[in-house]
């Protein structure tokens, strides 16, 4: 039971608004301890564990090159580019983002869109870019609000979509977690077949919110321009 002592650890910490790096760091090698680990054998725990999930530390390079493109025009190619398409607005174009990182996490790909190697560079410069099309120059509420869509897009196409593919963890850790507890013989892909629905109906649900978006975004700039007129005849 002293063992627990560790999650403790973290609960004070970020309780406390602690470093995370930290407080996990520390929680840790105080569980191994009071485990009766051996320095050593704490030491060798953190080194296993940092080579499983060395994939986290790819955002060392991520960000280099993100920042690279950006640098020599990324954002600026990203805004000509969706200035061809007349008819894409903003709230089709995230609407489409959501439908295509979706399909790439029903598929596995998970890796493929993301925040900082799509949505920042390119989902979010297309998506101003539409707006600005059509409304001028946009405001920062505006764009701080476009931003986020195109995020909640994103995230809410990889969480309702990876769970689509089989060999995804949370699949794998149901299926094991439950035929392990109650000696059942559940397959993954009964899982996925039933993500399918749930995939689908927020789809619908977020997309419809999505292409709500241009109507918003021209009430609220327009509210925006005529109390700036008011401002402006008043002055």
């Amino acid at each position: 039971m002293i063992v627990l002592l560790g999650v403790l650890v973290v609960v004070v910490g970020f309780a406390t608004k602690r470093n995370p790096l930290l407080v996990v760091g520390v929680a840790g090698i105080l569980t191994g301890f009071l485990g009766g680990l051996s320095p050593g054998k704490v030491l060798a725990a953190f080194g296993d564990g940092f080579a499983n999930s060395r994939a986290v530390t790819i955002f060392a390079i991520t960000l280099p090159v993100i920042g690279l493109l950006e640098r020599y025009g990324l954002q600026e190619q990203a805004r000509n580019l969706i200035a061809r398409f007349a008819r894409l607005t903003t709230g089709r174009f995230l609407a489409l983002y959501l439908g295509l990182r979706q399909i790439g996490a029903a598929v596995g790909l998970t890796n493929v869109f993301g925040p900082a190697q799509t949505v920042r560079p390119l989902a979010v410069p297309m998506a101003e870019g539409a707006a600005e099309r059509k409304h001028g120059q946009l405001p920062d509420r505006a764009r701080e609000k476009l931003r986020s869509f195109a995020a909640s897009a994103d995230n809410v196409g990889l969480f309702f979509g990876e769970d689509i593919f089989l060999a995804v963890g949370s699949i794998l850790l149901i299926t094991g977690f439950v035929n392990t507890t109650y000696g059942t013989h559940l397959e993954p892909l009964h899982l996925a077949l039933w993500a399918i629905p749930t995939a689908v109906c927020a789809f619908v649900v977020h997309g419809w919110r999505l292409l709500r978006l241009d109507r918003q975004l021209e009430r609220e700039l327009r509210t925006a321009n005529a109390e700036s007129a008011v401002v402006e005849a008043a002055q």
